[in-house]
């Protein structure tokens, strides 16, 4: 799931999201990019208990890695 929160989530959204990886729990690997760190998420998804839903799933089995530096896009040609 690519930029997540470049938009704006809606909570219904939200529990989409979470139904998503509830789904995917321990059976699927999923992959999220993002430049909000996990302590917004419970702004970002406007509930606090959504984010913490989703964040349960997502970090029992986590690998994560924080990318420094500029970004590729933003190279000039």
């Amino acid at each position: 799931i690519d930029e997540i929160g470049y938009l704006p989530i809606q909570r219904h959204e939200a529990d989409l999201i979470f139904q998503l990886l509830n789904m995917r729990y321990e059976t699927h690997s999923t992959i999220f990019t993002t430049n909000i760190s996990l302590s917004g998420w419970g702004e970002l998804f406007r509930s606090p208990e959504t984010a913490a839903a989703i964040l349960d799933r997502m970090v029992h089995h986590v690998k994560i890695y924080k990318i420094k530096g500029k970004s590729y896009r933003m190279k000039q040609t």
